[in-house]
This record gives structure tokens, C-alpha cells and sequence, in this order.
């Protein structure tokens, strides 16, 4: 518990921001209840359905050095509370709708169901940006020929030796870009592509500094080497990770404020789960958790460029993750003495008694 004491700490005084504000707005005790009854259900969906992304957080922070370890834990969470939870939704709203920035606030305070309105029809270039940088992200993990330890090795061993095919992951996520367009409708076609496109590039311009600063190895521990380029690189992380949970709290409230204050909370908890995986060097005793949380961004990013076309609940992206990292979590217990390399649920046996 000692991991997350600052954490409900955030959450007591997040509460009591919440009931100033609820009694401030409603004036009765009742309205105050909701809203502080809403801010805890955005706190536990975030924390509950944030899981990879602490995973993922941890396995880049392992390799990075403690002062920007540090750095990402102090500055990181300032930029993950107060910046994607309410700079980057104004921001949108801002850009989409032509305005500056206070109009877009006083928007968000004196008309919260126009601010919604305008947020949620800009899900189409989230979706695009976001599920294209989440799928590099997941494809550059599995593209690894270096990589020696499979969870499932029938599908990543043969995936892994496809790394020599220079700018595979590039392409695999261009089609499926131009896939997901084709369902769309047409006016909606180049606000996708070209989101998605940008999407690439902050992959691209992130991955270049790590190899300039961290070496030119080209790969994930470039970026987790190079200080600058591993914050960089966790922070848009955390934002594509965070751009469902946005739009998604909006089925709860609509005020922006309520909603910050509530994944605000989720956000502490996540930082204070990735601490404790780091600290307790869980993800080199459970070895398939960190490959549990890569398949889980692989699948929200294809879930996110899905989502442009069809709607999907979160819940339903929340609960893959979470049964993709409770896999991969058991698949470690019954494979935690064998060697790296074995394949998939090594160390787990047949009914006959026969070692798989």
C-alpha cells in the first residue's frame, strides 16, 4: 500500500474539490452525492481499465536512468492530470470549432453539452491519430528478431523474423489506415488519413531521437536509453492511451471539471502502479506480462481505428486488455523457472501429465 499512499491522498483532495464544486453548482446534498459518486466511477474506470498502460510505462521506465525516471514521475503526471485531461480536450474543441482558447473554456464552463458535442465529433481524427501510434508501438514490439522470449512463440517467432523487412510496420499500419477509410464516410476520409498520418510521424520524430541520443539502435531500448526521448515517447503513450477514457466519461458527465477531477484520479493510481512494477522488478519475475500488455495495445489500437466507423464501448477495450494481462500474468506463473525462449504457456502441463 505504501505505493499508493499518495494516490488517495490526490483522491481525498480531489473529493474535496468535487464537493466544493457540487455544492457550488447544485446546492443541495444530493447533487453533491452525484457528482462525487461520478468522480469515483471515472476514478476506477480509468485505474482498472489503465492496467497495460502502467505495464508498458514500466517496461520503458526500467531502462531509463533515475533522474529522468524521476522526471517522468513528477512533470509526467502534471502533464497526464492536467494536460490530456483538460488542456488537450479544450485544445480540440478549440481547433475544431475556430476559437481560442478561453472561448473554448467558458464553452466547456456555460455550455457543456456544445463542448461534448464538439469533442465527440472530433473522435474520427483521434481515432486515426491514436490507433496509429498505438499500432506502431505494438507491431514494433512483435517485429523484433532479437526478441528470444515468446509468450505465444507459434505466432511471434514467425512474426519476429519479419523484422528484417525494412519499414514492415510502417506499411502493415498505412493499410490498415487505408482499410478502415474505405468504411468510411467520404467526408470523413481525410480527416482519418491525415490523423493517422501525423500519428506515424510523432512515431517516426520519437523513435529518431532515441536513436540520435540513445546510440542509433532503432529500437524500443534507444528510446528508453535516451532520457528526453523516453519522456517523449511515454507521454504520447499516455495520451493515445487516454483519448477513449476522455471521450468515453463524457456517458457519465459532461462538465469538464467532474471529468478531469475523476480520471485525474485514475491517472495517480496508473502512476503509482507503474512505480510499484518498476520498484519490484515484476515485470522481469512475471516475464509474458510485458508481452500481455503489448498485445492489449495492439488490440486497442486496431479497436481505435474501428471505433471511427463503428461504435465500441470502452468497457468491451477495457476487458480485452485486462484478459490479455491476466493471460499473460498466468501463463508467468506456470512458466517462471523455465529458460528465455521457451514457447507460449511454457511450464504448464496436459491432462496426461506431458510438459508443454
Amino acid at each position: 500500500m505504501q505505493y499508493f499512499r499518495s494516490s488517495f491522498l490526490f483522491t481525498i483532495l480531489c473529493l474535496g474539490i468535487g464537493a466544493w464544486l457540487g455544492w457550488t453548482t447544485t446546492g443541495t446534498l444530493v447533487g453533491t452525492l452525484g457528482i462525487l459518486w461520478i468522480i469515483l466511477v471515472l476514478g476506477v474506470l480509468e485505474t482498472s481499465l489503465s492496467f497495460d498502460n502502467a505495464v508498458v510505462n514500466a517496461s520503458v521506465l526500467g531502462g531509463m536512468t533515475p533522474v529522468w525516471r524521476k522526471r517522468f514521475l513528477t512533470w509526467g503526471i502534471l502533464v497526464a492530470v492536467f494536460g490530456m485531461r483538460i488542456v488537450f480536450p479544450l485544445a480540440i474543441v478549440a481547433i475544431a470549432a475556430g476559437l481560442d482558447p478561453l472561448s473554448a473554456l467558458t464553452l466547456a464552463v456555460e455550455q457543456p453539452a456544445e463542448y461534448e458535442r464538439i469533442l465527440t465529433g472530433a473522435h474520427i481524427g483521434i481515432a486515426g491519430f491514436g490507433g496509429a501510434f498505438l499500432g506502431m508501438v505494438g507491431l514494433t514490439f512483435f517485429l523484433d528478431e532479437e526478441k528470444d522470449t515468446h509468450w505465444i512463440g507459434i505466432l511471434e517467432a514467425p512474426i519476429g523474423r519479419l523484422s528484417g523487412v525494412s519499414g514492415l510496420s510502417l506499411a502493415l499500419v498505412l493499410l490498415a489506415l487505408i482499410g478502415v477509410s474505405q468504411l468510411l464516410d467520404a467526408q470523413d476520409v481525410v480527416t482519418f488519413i491525415v490523423a493517422g498520418l501525423f500519428g506515424l510521424i510523432a512515431y517516426v520524430a520519437v523513435d529518431g531521437v532515441g536513436d540520435v541520443i540513445g546510440g542509433g539502435d532503432g529500437d524500443g531500448a534507444a528510446i528508453a536509453r535516451a532520457g528526453l526521448a523516453g519522456f517523449l515517447y511515454l507521454e504520447l503513450l499516455d495520451a493515445s492511451f487516454s483519448f477513449d477514457g476522455v471521450i468515453g466519461a463524457f456517458a457519465l458527465s459532461n462538465n469538464l471539471f467532474i471529468i478531469a477531477l475523476g480520471l485525474g484520479i485514475g491517472a495517480m493510481f496508473v502512476r503509482s502502479m507503474t512505480v510499484m512494477l518498476v520498484e519490484k522488478g515484476t515485470l522481469a519475475e512475471y516475464r509474458f506480462l510485458e508481452h500481455g500488455a503489448f498485445y492489449a495495445i495492439t488490440a486497442l489500437a486496431a479497436i481505435m481505428l474501428l471505433s471511427a466507423c463503428y461504435e465500441i464501448p470502452e468497457t468491451i477495450t477495457g476487458l480485452i486488455g485486462a484478459g490479455l494481462i491476466g493471460l499473460a500474468f498466468v501463463s508467468s506463473l506456470f512458466g517462471k523457472d523455465e529458460e528465455p525462449g521457451e514457447p507460449a504457456f511454457a511450464g504448464a502441463v496436459t491432462p496426461s501429465g506431458e510438459k508443454l
